[in-house]
């Protein structure tokens, strides 16, 4: 991920608001009602990440035209939409932003689709490690035994996790 700077921030309007949220429906499902608020700011930043505070707190991002949780997100308001588990050897690699290979998963979740955001987990504690973007469908992932499976463009302790706002 390219260096983030927060240059100014200001808040959206009632109808990019609703299409903020009808694109966060649209990956997570139901589990949008716990994002919701009725004052939305963008911050402009730098790199190809859009961030927005709900509540003066960055917890939803647009990246690639999908609107995801970001982790401080996930961590705020746990839901369980796009979900893949990872085991407890995969932890230090997805803390320096590694990509999830296969047999580091433990579980998928059926909703997860290739080319979307996915939600990375550790199994132990179910805590959020990193948002990547799925290459196959939950099917294919299940049925490989090796291989890429998400490339990782979140994780905790980037750049988009010590923003300061």
């Amino acid at each position: 991920m390219a260096k983030i700077n927060s240059r100014k921030r200001h808040i959206i309007r009632k109808s990019d608001i609703s299409r903020l949220f009808r694109g966060l429906e649209e990956e997570i499902g139901t589990d949008t009602d716990l994002f919701r608020s009725t004052t939305v700011e963008l911050i402009d930043i730098t790199g190809d990440i859009s961030l927005y505070l709900i509540e003066k707190k960055p917890l939803l991002m647009e990246y690639q035209d999908q609107v995801f949780p970001t982790l401080r997100g996930a961590i705020a308001h746990p839901f369980s939409a796009r979900n893949i588990v990872v085991d407890a050897g995969a932890v230090r690699f997805m803390a320096k932003g590694a990509d999830v290979m296969r047999p580091g998963i433990v579980r998928v979740s059926d909703d997860v689709l290739a080319d979307h955001p996915v939600l990375i987990t550790e199994e132990t504690y179910g805590k959020p490690l990193a948002v990547g973007i799925a290459a196959f469908d939950a099917a294919e992932i299940n049925a490989a035994e090796t291989g890429k499976m998400v490339r990782t463009f979140h994780y905790v302790g980037d750049e988009l996790w010590n923003l300061d706002i």
